[in-house]
């Protein structure tokens, strides 16, 4: 029997830094999908508030005290979505009305860090936020780590739907505690679709069997130019933005891959909206040869413990002598 779900990659500009504004952009593309059919749409990294450019292109980024660094944290921590943040109302009721779901990247303010989170929104109940568990390299200036509490899926009624982030896709334990969860659209968030990373997305779909949606974005540096100015501006960031290479920085390459681990649908480097009919069918027919959790696991010799609580860092206890 043929169970086909249609998914989606919307792959755009994000609207730096100004994350009210990509909220409302973000509005426009989810209708967008709607529109094509989408009942699944993906997002990629960080795509609320921009992936942080000038880490990886701005020399002199990650001297210490840089005041174009220091500027941009703390716009980026002002902006950041909060938890149960009223301003994403707007993307809960078109989820709600549509029975779509959408996953986006964002950067999430978690008491007075950032993390980098992928939401899962999904219909009549509120988001699922995947906390990246290790930020890579240069990231390490920016986000904070994520838990185990955030490992998670959405139970659709035709199957559960996941995600990691960018370099989590070479994390073995972290794609074994999703694998285990029986995913049948896992959402591969990358901030570009380089080949390397294709390659990841490739293979996750492969070992796990399931559908996966590499979700690439497109940037220049005018876009992060221009998402300054919206947030007010500010000489210090200028300048470190300005240290950037002028053009395009990030280069989209989304796809949409099958379960055998082949190319559906590929973008290029420009603004795009793939859409692909998935056979969840074809799920079944690939575990015959091959369940990563399942019959090509050998439990009798490997075990992997999953802590899934979170860590505060601080534990307020009752007062023993109340």
């Amino acid at each position: 029997m043929s169970r086909t779900v249609k998914a989606a990659i919307v792959q755009a500009a994000p609207v730096p830094l100004a994350i009210d504004h990509g909220i409302a952009m973000l509005a426009d593309h989810i209708c967008d999908a709607i529109d094509a059919g989408a009942q699944v749409v993906a997002f990629g990294e960080t795509f609320l508030g921009g992936y942080p450019l000038w880490l990886d292109e701005a020399p002199g980024a990650a001297i210490w005290d840089h005041p174009g660094t220091r500027a941009l944290h703390a716009i980026i921590l002002d902006q950041a979505i909060r938890p149960n943040d009223p301003r994403l109302a707007p993307i809960q009721t078109l989820v709600d009305r549509s029975g779509i779901i959408v996953s986006v990247g964002a950067h999430e303010r978690v008491r007075t860090t950032l993390t980098n989170t992928q939401f899962i929104f999904r219909p009549n109940f509120p988001p699922i936020g995947h906390r990246k568990l290790v930020p890579t390299h240069g990231e390490r200036l920016i986000w904070g780590r994520g838990d185990g509490s955030t490992i998670d899926v959405h139970q659709a009624e035709w199957g559960n739907v996941g995600n990691l982030i960018c370099w989590e896709h070479w994390m073995p334990f972290a794609r074994a505690a999703m694998h285990h969860q029986s995913e049948a659209i896992h959402i591969a968030a990358w901030p570009s679709v380089r080949e390397m990373y294709l390659i990841a997305s490739r293979h996750y779909a492969f070992e796990g069997r399931c559908f996966v949606l590499a979700a690439g974005t497109i940037q220049t540096r005018d876009d992060v130019l221009a998402g300054l100015e919206l947030v007010g501006g500010d000489a210090d960031a200028q300048a470190l933005i300005l240290d950037m290479p002028a053009g395009q920085l990030q280069f989209g390459g989304s796809a949409i891959i099958a379960p055998d681990g082949n190319i559906i649908a590929q973008a290029g480097d420009d603004a795009d909206i793939l859409v692909a009919d998935l056979d969840l069918a074809a799920i079944g027919r690939a575990l015959t040869s091959l369940d990563t959790d399942g019959h090509y696991a050998r439990p009798d010799i490997f075990e992997l413990r999953i802590d899934k609580r979170a860590r505060h860092g601080v534990t307020e206890a009752e007062d023993p002598l109340a």
